[in-house]
């Protein structure tokens, strides 16, 4: 049973597979609805723990874990795409789950992600799966210069490595200890945009509008929405591509679909995420419904309706480096966050993160404006205030 139940009303437990940022986000939108909230993460301090109803502390694949999960929910998501799938087809055999075992399990290799673009008739950049030596040695010369990504269990830039020839080609999956990879040629992009759906039960589909992703290092710095430079007929593809996605993998819940928009305007799917995705954390400040509330929605089976942009937005995030002196894990500091929040139209999202590390995601914060430009001039007020290489 992977499909949600007809309506479950407030007042029921809804269960969260991953106690990171996206599931905080969740259990609050699930939470202002009225429902009750639990969440099955090993971490004791794990941010979505911290604020839900009932936290199991137990791995993903733990049989006592997940008998209690299932026992306190009504209903069950994920928030980390890295979720077992066996894990969910135990619990989609007790309790509806959404998105479900099968669709995530997709969303995990990039192998069958790409096969999956294929088979829709999207566009995705041209490539190879490498999981033997054999087919190292019969990659087509003209997929290089190109990028190994690992097929499983890649994301923010990590299990990338940027190759330009067959020696430096077969050095990375040497180091990348000979797991299954795809690679994939280098395209000249013009930039990289997201589209994020929400499906229901019944195929009915909403979306929000597509926005304009930076990213740095493999991590996504800057969203920004409306999306400049993308023409609404582009728009409309990548919306229309992500839908046609979503129903061919039978999907329930929120779906996010990366693409390249190249210098000749070529639209060029990249991959995509089962859940909530960091470049929509804007709709939580610049849209009448968030991302959440449709994860929210599509779980428990309420009625979708199409979200309204009402204000136009700028998100930055905000990683560990902004807590050291020029990113110096030996001299601490605190963020300036009065004079950030003396900003107009900041709002702050701290994940309650206790440590702060390099590289990793402890917060972000969105500017809304009436205008792009308006977003875009306090934006950047916000970046300088941070630290935050201007964009």
């Amino acid at each position: 049973m992977t499909a949600p139940a007809p309506f479950i009303a407030p007042g029921a437990t809804l269960g969260v597979m991953g106690g990171g940022q996206l599931g905080r986000m969740f259990v609050h939108a699930a939470q202002s609805m009225g429902y009750f909230t639990a969440v099955l993460d090993a971490d004791p301090a794990s941010p979505a723990g911290l604020v839900a109803h009932y936290h199991v502390q137990s791995g993903y694949l733990d049989e006592a874990g997940l008998a209690q999960l299932m026992q306190r929910s009504a209903a069950i998501t994920t928030e980390f795409e890295n979720v077992p799938a066996a894990a969910l087809r135990t619990l989609g055999a007790h309790r509806p789950v959404a998105p479900g075992a099968d669709a995530v399990a997709v969303c995990q290799d990039r192998a069958a992600e790409k096969a999956r673009f294929v088979a829709c008739g999207v566009p995705c950049a041209p490539h190879a799966v490498i999981e033997t030596a054999d087919q190292l040695a019969a990659v087509d010369d003209r997929l290089l210069p190109g990028i190994l990504k690992t097929a499983r269990l890649g994301y923010d830039g990590k299990g990338q490595v940027r190759v330009e020839d067959r020696p430096a080609l077969a050095a990375a999956w040497q180091a990348l200890k000979q797991v299954p990879c795809v690679l994939e040629r280098r395209l000249d992009l013009a930039f990289e945009i997201s589209v994020i759906v929400a499906r229901g039960a019944a195929g009915e589909v909403v979306h929000f509008p597509a926005q304009r992703n930076l990213h740095r290092d493999g991590i996504l710095a800057v969203t920004t929405v409306p999306a400049p430079g993308l023409a609404p007929a582009l728009e409309q593809r990548a919306v229309d591509a992500a839908g046609r996605i979503a129903a061919a993998l039978g999907y329930v819940g929120v779906l996010c679909v990366e693409f390249f928009v190249l210098r000749d305007g070529t639209l060029v799917a990249n991959e995509m995420a089962p859940r909530p995705h960091n470049s929509g954390h804007y709709t939580i400040d610049a849209c009448d419904l968030s991302q959440f509330d449709l994860q929210v929605r599509t779980l428990t089976g309420a009625p979708l309706r199409s979200p309204r942009l009402h204000s136009c937005a700028v998100m930055l995030n905000l990683l560990g480096d902004l807590w050291f002196s020029a990113g110096d894990p030996d001299s601490p500091q605190e963020p300036d966050w009065a004079a950030l929040l003396a900003l107009p139209g900041v709002h702050l999202h701290l994940y309650g993160k206790a440590q702060a590390r390099p590289g990793r995601k402890m917060g972000h914060l969105t500017v809304t404006a009436a205008t792009a430009a308006q977003a875009r001039d306090v934006a950047l007020q916000a970046a300088a205030c941070l630290g935050i290489e201007a964009f």
